[in-house]
């Protein structure tokens, strides 16, 4: 994979230690959104310091092939993150696999930056990585993330029963999956 990818209106790329304040203001602009969809923040996580530390994990994970952060910015707008769209978890072999998150400002939401940029990073894992498939959880009432993965061709599942502590308890969260065989379908969904 490589370290920026361009798109029509975005530019996605893996960022140094160096940059930890554009991700600490990405993160403490939605800091309220964000938290009612991951597991619970430590507590120092909103410091430049610890968002250093975990571009650090970030990058190593990165060079070691097993996760891959891509932060998304708008070309006209370069120092400015709108969002983060990653894959990690990531098997080869027999799975042939990687796990999908995204997350994106508030701001730039229902504008079509997160299906532009998802499907940027689907392309890299078919084509560059050569992954079989890409999984991606949900909470069920999250709709406007459900509707985003089939827009972009992602198929439900079902429900995987506690999957991610959340606020001190188990949630339940939908299962898709995007296949390498339909990927080529869902780019021309797309288009």
């Amino acid at each position: 994979m490589y370290f920026e990818y361009q798109t029509e209106r975005l530019i996605l790329k893996i960022i140094k230690p160096e940059q930890a304040g554009q991700v600490l203001d990405f993160y403490l602009r939605d800091k309220e959104l964000f938290e009612q969809f991951e597991p619970d923040r430590l507590e120092n996580f909103y410091t430049t310091a610890f968002q250093e530390q975990m571009l650090k994990v970030e990058w190593n994970m990165m060079q070691q092939g097993s996760m891959y952060r891509f932060y998304v910015y708008r070309r006209e707008e370069p120092e400015k993150i709108i969002g983060t769209a990653s894959i990690q978890h990531i098997s080869r072999g027999y799975f042939s696999s990687c796990e999908l998150g995204y997350k994106f400002s508030s701001e730039f939401h229902r504008q079509g930056y997160a299906a532009e940029a998802l499907t940027r990073v689907a392309q890299a894992v078919f084509c560059e990585l050569r992954l079989n498939r890409i999984a991606a959880w949900v909470l069920p009432d999250n709709i406007p993330s459900i509707r985003l993965l089939e827009h972009i061709g992602f198929t439900y599942e079902g429900i995987s029963r506690g999957h991610l502590l959340m606020k001190g308890q188990w949630r339940d969260h939908a299962q898709f999956s995007l296949l390498a065989a339909d990927y080529a379908s869902a780019r021309r969904h797309i288009q």
